[in-house]
């Protein structure tokens, strides 16, 4: 099954049932966290809409951040965010973001155990998922405050959710083992 999970960026125009979402976040709950902490929370959005206007954020927020340091990040990502067409989402029925307190010390790594079981699960389902680093980059309060992202809270793993219209084929894969001693 591990073999199986890819980043999926073409989804089918079907949505994704609440329960089935929500069973996947029972599993994704079952990571191993520092302490036992479980910082995560979930935030499920599945209006197309709202996720548009999210895109649109993150696309103005990276773009102001490359023209204050520029450099090859504006390369690789300059021409897609420019594009008004372009969603970071690849229109995706799904997002979910999984969050939590700032403070929390470990709450990076924790979460992105969390989302490494999110994936798995969805993949074990029959959907698809990508990670999508840019949804990190939501700052406006009007926006945070309508999915409910508390001001002491950070997105660390948004991931978009559907079935896909296909699944790529796998990658070679490297074990890059330095020594065994």
């Amino acid at each position: 099954m591990l073999a199986k999970r890819r980043s999926i960026r073409d989804y089918q125009e079907k949505e994704v049932p609440l329960n089935l979402v929500k069973e996947i976040i029972q599993e994704s709950c079952l990571a191993p966290s520092a302490t036992n902490g479980q910082p995560w929370r979930f935030i499920i959005i599945n209006d197309r809409e709202l996720m548009q206007r999210l895109s649109n954020e993150s696309k103005q927020n990276f773009l102001a951040l490359m023209d204050k340091f520029p450099g090859a990040a504006s390369l690789m990502y300059g021409e897609f965010l420019r594009n008004e067409a372009y969603n970071v989402y690849y229109n995706a029925p799904c997002l979910v973001l999984i969050v939590g307190r700032k403070k929390h010390r470990s709450l990076r790594v924790d979460c992105a155990l969390a989302a490494g079981y999110f994936m798995f699960a969805a993949t074990a389902r029959g959907l698809g998922t990508c990670w999508i680093g840019l949804g990190q980059m939501i700052q406006s309060p009007e926006l945070r405050q309508e999915i409910g992202l508390p001001d002491d809270h950070a997105i660390v793993a948004p991931i978009i959710l559907g079935y896909p219209k296909s699944v790529p084929s796998q990658p070679s894969r490297n074990s890059r083992i330095l020594k065994i001693a």
